[in-house]
Parts: C-alpha cells; sequence; structure tokens
C-alpha cells in the first residue's frame, strides 16, 4: 500500500495504481472521459487534470493529468485547486464546441456522460457563436444508431473495438478536430461486441437502434437485476421495461462473470418477450378446436385430468429456472422426471458434470480466464456458442506478452507505453476445431479436422505431457507436431487453460480435455478447464437429475404413461419429428408450460403461458458452476404465470403432501437447498423477501419515473396501486431505499452527479474490482481433493473420409442459433441463410458450384440446402449450421448421403 495526499489528507492507496483510478476507488469526483478502467490510460481528453506538489512546502504546483500520474508513496495533489478546476472548465469548452447541444433529441440525454462532466466542471455557459464542424453519419447495422457530430474525440470506441474485442472494420480517420470514428464505407459492424459502443461511448455517438424503435428516458425505465438467458455464460444484465413491453439491455457489472461487456445476442436477443407468438392466455383444445380460455377455467380442466389418476411423466428444460423444474421434479416424481434433452446432449452434459464434480481442476470464471497465459481450445467455437468466453481470450493472449512490461517497470494502466512494449506479440492459443473460426486470427497454432481426429490430438497432448496418459497410435506429422508445441506451451505456463464443451457433439473430445487437464495436474501444474455448455441452465438442469428425452420417449411407449408435462421446451428442436409425432400420439394429454408458441405447443391439449425471464423469478447456473438469481423486470399480463406457479397450482390440484404448503418461491428454493446436497448454498445466493433497507424495499422504478397516471390517463385519471411483490425485496414502485443494496439487488447504476453507467465506480470496492460486498452468485462445484486421476481411456480410430457419405457437424452462429434471440428483429436480420458447407474438393468430387442446391438424406428424408464454400472444412466432413429455421431436430454429427437434384435416392 501507499500513502497519498489529497488537498492535505493522506489516503491509503493500492500499489500500481494511477492517480484517477486511486480518488475514484476512493470516492473523490474527478472528471475523465478518455479514461476506462478496462482499457486504462491514453491521456488523450485532458479532462481529469489535478494539481501536482512537490511536498508540503510546495504552494505552487502544476497541472498533471491524473490518469497518467502514478499514485507513488507521499504523492500530493489537490482536486479543488482553483487552476485544476478552471483547467477542467476550459477543457471541457474546447471539447463543447463542436457539439450540437441537442441534449432534449438526443438518445443519450439523462444517462449521459458528457452531461454529467459538463455539470461537474462547473462549465455552464457557451460563448462560441461561430459555425460548427459536422459529419455525415454511417448505418453501421441494426443494433446501433450514429450520430457522429456529437463525438468529442475521446478514442474509446476504437480502442475497445479493434484493441480490446479485437475487431478491424472500425477505426479512426482524420486529425485535429476532423477526427471521424466509423467504417471505410457505411455498413454493418462485424463485430459480435459492437453493442458496447452504446456503454462505451461517453455521449451519444453511438446509441441503442433496437430501443429508438420505442425510446423511453432512462428515468421512465422500470429496471431489476437479471441474467441472460441467450448462452452458459450467465452474463449479468440490466433489463428496462416501460408501460408492459420489455425496451432494451443494459451490462450489470459482475467482476467475476462479464464485467463492463456484453455480447450482442446478449443486449439485442431480448425482444422475444414483446413477440407476436408469446403465449397470453391459457389454451385448451376441445374436439379437436383450440380455444382461449381464462386461468379458472384451465384449472378447473386439469383438475379433473390430474385427480383421477393420471400416469405423468414430466419433461424439464435448460432454460427453465432451477426452482420450476424442481417443482416439476417434484409434482411427478424424480423418477418420473425427464431433463428434455437429446440422448448425446444428456451424456454430454452429465459427463461434463461428473469431470467438474470429481476432477482435481477448477472451472474458471471469465475473469480467471482472462489471467490464464496459455490455452488450448479442443473442439469449441466459443466466439459464436459463448461470445463473452471469446472476449476473455483476448485478454488472456496479452498476459504472456505482458510479463516483457513487469520486467521493465511499465505499469499495467499506461496503455500507450504497453503497447510499445509488446506491440503484436500474443501468448500461446492453440485452436483444434472442425471449420475455422474467428480465434484463428489471434491462435498460435489451428487445426481443422473431423471430432474424432480432435480428439485423437487432445489425448496425444495429454500423453506429451504425461506418458503415463493413453498413448495416440497413427499420429500424423501435423498433429504430433501440434501437440508437443501445445504440450511445451502448457507445461511452462503459470496458468494454463483448457477450454472444450458440447459445441461438436463428441464426448470423446470432452474426455480428451479432462486428460489434458489432468495431465498438467499431475505435473503439479494447476490448470483451469472449461467446458461451455449450451443453454443459460444446461448445468443446473445436469445437477437435478433426470434421464434423457429420447428416455421418455421410450418410457412412453413400453410403460403407457398417457400424460406428459412439458416445461419449457421445445422437445421438436431437440430429437427427429418422427419419433416425437410418434411420443405425441401416444401421450393421451400433453400439457405444455411456456411462454412461446412452439411447435410443442401446437401439439397440447393444455397450454400455460408461462412468464419470460423479465416476468419471472429464478435461479440458474452457469458453465462454472456458479448459481445466480434473476428478478422480473415487470409483472406477467393477467392470465400469464411464471412457470413455477403454474407447477404449484398442478402440485395444489396433484395433492402432494410435501409440497402442498409452498406458496411463494422461497419456499421452493429452499425445498430444492435441504433435498438436493449440491444446492444447498442456492438459498444464500440473494436476500429474503422479507429483507428491508432502513425498513424499505429497493425501488424497481428511479426517483424520476413519471407517467404512472398518465400512462392509463385514457382509462382512468388516477393512479393505479403498485403491483406487490410478494416473492422478492424489490418493489414495483419508485418509493424505497435509495441508497447501495446488497450487489445481488442493484436494479440499476446511479449515483448523484452519476447519471450514465459510469457511476458503477460508486458501488465498487475499488474501480475495476468487485462490487461492494463480493459479486453476485454462489459456486456450487469446487474441485475434488483427490491424490490423484485415472485417465479416460477409449481413444477413437482417426477419421477416414468415405467415398458414399459425409460426416455432418453443427456449425454454430451467435446469430440464429440460439432459439430465444432468434425471434427478435434486430438478430433475424443478421442470421444465415440455411446452407451446408463443403470443402471445394467435395464440391468438385460432387459437381456443385457454391450456391447450388444439394440435398442431405437424413431419417429416409431429405433436405434441399445451397452449398457455401469453406475452404477451413475438412474434405469428408460436411457442416451444417445448428438451430437455424428449417433444421431443427437434427441431433450432429451424423453421417449421411448428399446428392444433386436428378439424382437418385441410392
Amino acid at each position: 500500500m501507499a500513502t497519498i495526499y489529497i488537498d492535505d489528507k493522506p489516503f491509503e492507496v493500492k500499489d500500481g495504481q494511477n492517480l484517477l483510478d486511486a480518488c475514484l476507488s476512493l470516492g473523490f469526483n474527478v472528471p475523465y472521459f478518455c479514461w476506462h478502467p478496462a482499457m486504462h490510460s491514453i491521456g488523450a481528453c485532458r479532462q481529469c487534470a489535478v494539481k501536482q506538489f512537490k511536498d508540503e512546502n510546495d504552494k505552487r504546483g502544476r497541472i498533471v493529468m491524473s490518469c497518467m500520474t502514478p499514485a507513488n508513496h507521499g504523492t500530493r495533489i489537490s482536486i479543488d485547486d482553483p487552476d485544476a478546476i478552471r483547467f477542467r472548465r476550459s477543457v471541457i469548452e474546447w471539447l463543447m464546441l463542436n457539439h450540437p447541444h441537442d441534449c432534449p433529441v438526443c438518445d443519450e440525454g439523462g444517462e449521459c456522460h458528457l452531461q454529467d462532466m459538463t455539470v461537474m466542471t462547473g462549465h455552464t455557459y457557451r460563448r462560441n457563436r461561430f459555425r460548427k464542424r459536422t459529419h455525415l453519419n454511417q448505418y453501421l447495422g441494426p443494433f446501433l444508431n450514429h450520430e457522429m457530430n456529437r463525438c468529442i474525440q475521446c478514442y474509446r470506441c476504437v480502442r475497445f473495438y479493434r484493441e480490446y474485442a479485437g475487431g478491424d472494420d472500425f477505426n479512426v480517420f482524420g486529425s485535429h478536430d476532423h477526427v471521424y470514428f466509423g467504417r471505410h464505407k457505411e455498413g454493418i459492424l462485424e463485430s459480435e461486441f459492437s453493442g458496447n459502443l452504446v456503454e462505451v461511448c461517453p455521449t451519444g455517438v453511438f446509441t441503442d437502434r433496437t430501443f429508438k424503435r420505442r425510446y423511453t428516458r432512462k428515468w421512465d425505465l422500470q429496471t431489476a437485476p437479471s441474467v441472460c438467458i441467450h448462452c452458459g455464460l450467465g452474463c449479468n444484465i440490466i433489463p428496462g421495461e416501460r408501460a408492459g413491453e420489455l425496451r432494451r439491455i443494459l451490462n450489470r457489472y459482475n467482476g467475476e462473470v462479464n464485467g463492463y461487456f456484453l455480447c450482442d445476442r446478449g443486449r439485442f436477443g431480448y425482444d422475444f418477450v414483446n413477440s407476436d407468438r408469446r403465449l397470453r392466455q391459457p389454451v385448451l383444445s376441445v374436439a379437436g378446436e383450440r380455444k382461449s380460455v381464462s386461468r379458472k377455467e384451465v384449472l378447473d380442466s386439469l383438475s379433473h385430468l390430474l385427480y383421477f389418476g393420471a400416469n405423468v411423466i414430466g419433461i424439464g428444460s435448460p432454460r427453465a429456472s432451477l426452482e420450476a423444474n424442481f417443482a416439476l421434479r417434484t409434482l411427478v416424481g424424480p423418477e418420473y422426471f425427464y431433463q428434455g434433452i437429446s440422448e448425446r446432449e444428456f451424456r454430454m452434459s452429465s459427463l461434463i458434470k461428473d469431470i467438474m464434480q470429481k476432477g482435481p481442476a477448477r472451472s474458471p470464471s471469465l475473469h480467471e480466464v482472462e489471467k490464464c497465459d496459455a490455452i488450448l481450445v479442443l473442439g469449441e467455437d466459443v466466439t459464436n456458442s459463448a461470445p463473452m468466453l471469446s472476449l476473455a481470450l483476448q485478454r488472456s493472449i496479452r498476459q504472456k506478452p505482458m510479463k516483457a512490461c513487469q520486467r521493465l517497470r511499465v505499469p499495467e494502466w499506461h496503455h500507450n507505453a504497453v503497447c510499445d512494449v509488446i506491440q503484436d506479440e500474443r501468448g500461446p492459443l492453440f485452436v483444434a476445431t472442425p471449420v475455422s473460426t474467428k480465434l484463428d486470427r489471434v491462435a498460435t497454432l489451428s487445426y481443422h479436422s473431423a471430432p474424432d481426429n480432435i480428439s485423437r490430438l487432445g489425448h496425444a497432448v495429454a500423453h506429451a505431457l504425461d506418458p503415463k496418459a493413453p498413448e495416440v497410435p497413427g499420429l500424423s506429422d501435423e498433429m504430433t507436431a501440434f501437440a508437443e508445441r501445445a504440450a511445451s506451451a502448457l507445461s511452462e505456463a503459470e496458468n494454463p487453460l483448457i477450454i472444450s464443451g458440447m459445441g461438436c457433439g463428441s464426448e470423446s473430445v470432452i474426455r480428451a480435455a479432462a486428460n489434458v487437464s489432468w495431465a498438467l495436474h499431475k505435473a503439479d501444474r494447476t490448470s483451469h478447464l472449461c467446458f461451455v455448455v449450451p443453454e443459460c441452465n444446461s448445468l443446473g438442469l445436469s445437477l437435478i437429475g433426470g434421464a434423457s428425452l429420447d428416455s421418455a420417449i421410450r418410457d412412453v411407449r413400453e410403460k403407457n404413461f398417457d400424460t406428459v408435462i412439458v416445461l419449457e421446451n421445445d422437445i421438436f428442436r431437440r430429437t427427429d419429428s418422427a419419433s416425437l409425432d410418434e411420443f405425441c400420439q401416444r401421450c393421451r394429454h400433453i400439457i405444455v408450460i411456456d411462454s412461446l408458441e412452439t411447435a410443442t405447443a401446437l401439439k397440447a391439449g393444455v397450454v400455460l403461458p408461462a412468464g419470460t425471464f423479465a416476468e419471472s423469478d429464478g435461479t440458474i447456473v452457469n458453465n462454472e458452476g456458479r448459481a445466480q438469481r434473476y428478478f422480473k423486470v415487470m409483472k406477467p399480463g393477467q392470465d400469464i404465470q411464471e412457470s413455477w406457479r403454474w407447477l404449484l397450482d398442478l402440485i395444489v390440484i396433484a395433492d402432494k403432501p410435501e409440497a402442498a404448503q409452498w406458496k411463494l418461491f422461497e419456499d421452493i428454493t429452499n425445498a430444492l437447498s435441504e433435498s438436493i446436497p449440491a444446492f444447498r448454498p442456492v438459498r444464500e445466493i440473494s436476500p429474503p423477501a422479507g429483507f428491508r433497507m432502513t425498513g424499505m424495499k429497493i425501488p424497481r422504478q428511479p426517483h424520476r419515473y413519471s407517467g404512472r397516471t398518465a400512462m392509463a390517463a385514457h382509462m382512468n385519471v388516477h393512479e393505479a396501486r403498485p403491483p406487490d411483490d410478494p416473492d422478492a425485496p424489490l418493489s414495483f414502485s419508485m418509493e424505497g431505499f435509495e441508497g447501495i443494496p446488497p450487489s445481488t439487488l442493484i436494479a440499476r447504476f446511479w449515483s448523484p452527479g452519476w447519471n450514465s453507467v459510469q457511476s458503477v465506480n460508486k458501488f465498487q470496492s475499488e474501480t475495476g474490482g468487485p462490487l461492494r460486498g463480493g459479486d453476485p452468485g454462489s459456486r456450487l462445484i469446487e474441485p475434488a481433493a483427490v491424490p490423484g486421476v485415472t485417465y479416460f481411456n477409449g481413444i477413437p480410430a482417426a477419421f477416414e473420409p468415405d467415398a458414399e457419405e459425409k460426416l455432418v457437424v453443427p456449425l454454430h452462429h451467435i446469430f440464429g442459433s440460439e432459439e430465444l434471440s432468434a425471434l427478435s428483429p434486430a438478430i433475424i436480420e443478421l442470421a444465415p441463410e440455411p446452407y451446408i458447407a463443403l470443402n471445394p474438393a467435395d464440391m468438385e468430387g460432387l459437381r456443385v458450384e457454391e450456391g447450388a442446391e444439394t440435398g442431405l438424406m437424413i431419417g429416409g428424408g431429405t433436405v434441399w440446402l445451397p452449398v457455401r464454400r469453406v475452404d477451413s472444412i475438412p474434405s469428408g466432413v460436411a457442416g451444417l449450421p445448428s438451430g437455424l429455421v428449417g433444421l431443427i431436430g437434427i441431433d450432429l454429427p451424423l453421417s449421411a448421403r448428399l446428392r444433386k437434384r436428378g439424382e437418385g435416392g441410392k
């Protein structure tokens, strides 16, 4: 620790900080623009000026930029010195010379960092009366709106986009005060993280285009703490609601998970909540006719069905909360609860769970991934299946080069000096996938082949690390060189990381990744092992238990179950439609609880409309094993209920004695914690519903929230009473505690004088550090303390291309492959059309050109798709986009024959 003096008062600060970082961590208000805690200092804006003194006898001092000055022991500064105040005021004035001063019509108004800093510096009068510089704006795609005239040249946008996120189609052009930030020509931004410019930009240059369609000022948005449901990483978010409609998503800082950023799917995939496909009333099928009914009518119908002893099974869902899945499991009994995923996915998720629980390797948080200094990726296209993990890897490859900065004593916060030292040097990153990924651009070495060959490569790396690991016979020279080089880098690293997952559909690849990690462990090298899971609660569902969807289909056929309850799951996405059609015919009664009209809901005799994540409370477990609570941001519609609340109604009807006393969300959570040992910490991850701060709930609405009366004035001029929320210590009101609540309950980041997202520094223990009281969530899985491990055997044979058939592997797309976000208009615009990817040699063998329709023969039928040439896909392998419309229900990988139009079926 170092002691510095601020306006003659001593303060202890952490070693290695700059003065701006130190002052903000201590709670002082120092204005800034170009500095960002995740991107550090470049000294571009000159706004953070303070006066520094040589010692206590120096009365004159000198102006310095606090972001570029180290907080060394004995440093003396003044924030409130009149010279520093005048300097900061002059800086904001010249930065504002060409600004249009259009706050009343700017989307950023009311949450603008420029507004906050203008007030903070005391700049209140515009003296310039000359003509302003103007720019033409660009179309940058469906996510962002561009208004270049508001720019103050802080360089944050280009630094984030190019240096932090690794994008290359966005840059800065021009010089002096004619600087332009945009693309070389108008077009859609290619980075999966472009939406972060909305929050990175301190003015209104980049704003949320999806929000603009139904714009509302920040202070009129009702918000709540929540968790992203569009992949398995569990990023924290703040959804904003107005008039019963979800309007936007902002990042919610969690130092261990997503930090300051989100991917574009998580930020812009929310519009399924407002979709025309939403189920808003219960539906009954009577004599083959579907009709909407009231809640009472549907429960009366279900009381007859369940009371008279129906043989019921339950199909859960990896996109439903722990509480909803557990309530269904309680209703039908553990032996009749099925996870609702294919047999292949069930085996892979069970394998991952067992490796995490019984193995010695720790599953890292995203923050810990950033600190790893050598990485091996086996079989997973993380940019498309878990985008924020890809962003973390962009940071991790800087770790080894940063050691040169440490030797030269260059502080990490001095961005330009760091860049001068490390240049284009990158740390070791080895990627083995069926087809090229965006990480290949920064990878040390890449390898593309069939999943079995990737598994063999992983086992070869493990054997190179530990000769006692299974040996792989018949390796090619390319694989041998890759394995030796990767093993050498991993063994020399301080924090090696192995990444794999369910993306290529191979249990063998998962076992190979575990072997590599365990080989490092046996060599006394602490390694991290990160698995990517496909959905927001895939790991949580695996911890609950149950059998696969294929087992449910088999049991209905063999044991004559006549009633099935399907929870938030379109089972027609999970396996082939032929077997599911037979399954539905054998079930006399199908009850679906879901928020969207799906193919499964259309087969159901009873449909119960469920709330989405925005209308529900729940707990989900991310790929790290971190359980996190999300809260509803708005009350469900009149006939919509949370899934678990519908199940409570059914539990009462079925007269389940062990659960009949459950009334509230906490009752289910407590029962879950007591019933399944793995979930004991879950009840502690968030304060109970009775929690109060100074006797008050935490408000979902900001204290400036307006229009509650006006919104319904056409019906009643009296303000309606805010709805009650018995399940959470949050209120649907602007009345309540306005201080800093526990981190799990932070519904928005706001502090006096800090209206923008930059106010997060007021909620942190230090800038860039954890939130006060700790970051949200609790880890459920820690590595086992075992003296040794037993390696997986069963190395697959080398893949050999077949002259008649191709091995069809899944290809994931950040936009379109995920079920819920694929319903959002902005996401739809960027989702690809279905295609089949082929190697040029295979295209030549089939005598097809790019774009020509080719038949994929699956399950007795043929799917016709245009061919897309992909040079990196190996010969004998074809790629099929996962989850796109028209391609659901195909369990990949599989072997299939391709044929041209006019060619026979044999």
